[in-house]
């Protein structure tokens, strides 16, 4: 049973170079990619990001959390928990982890799908694949329902 306080979901997919965004709404199950910000040094694109988040409005954030596959955290993990807290502190909405293992390779999957289905015709950049991961880790999300 969908939350009613969960509205537009704003999802990241954070790395060291890039961090993909993607949009959702939550009672519909739906994420669409968005767009890829940069990440100079650990230090993410936060203009570009304030952007997204006033012209989208977002109730909650849902962000990547970086696993392997025993479920032990990545080297990554710490510089994701540091982009966590600087969202919070930023917009003062609801932040949820979201287990992004494999979502990378899901986007590269789709992508491969999209394009042998003549859906895709252009080629394929880093950007592709890191904005559609944050619309799958959005949708996983919204599967699994909120904490």
């Amino acid at each position: 049973m969908p939350d009613n306080t969960i509205g537009t979901c704003i999802g990241f997919d954070f790395g060291t170079r890039r961090i993909g965004i993607a949009i959702g709404e939550y009672r519909l199950q739906k994420a669409t990619p968005l767009g890829v910000v940069t990440n100079h040094n650990g230090t993410p694109d936060w203009p570009s990001i304030d952007k997204y988040m006033e012209q989208w409005q977002p109730s909650d954030i849902v962000v990547g959390w970086p696993l392997t596959e025993d479920l032990q955290e990545q080297t990554i993990t710490h510089h994701v928990k540091g982009f966590i807290k600087r969202l919070v502190k930023r917009y003062d909405l609801p932040v949820h982890k979201a287990d992004e293992r494999f979502s990378s390779m899901a986007a590269q999957d789709e992508i491969k799908k999209m394009r042998s289905s003549g859906q895709r015709k252009r080629k394929t950049t880093h950007s592709d694949v890191d904005t559609l991961a944050a619309a799958l880790i959005l949708e996983s999300w919204f599967a699994m329902g909120p904490e």
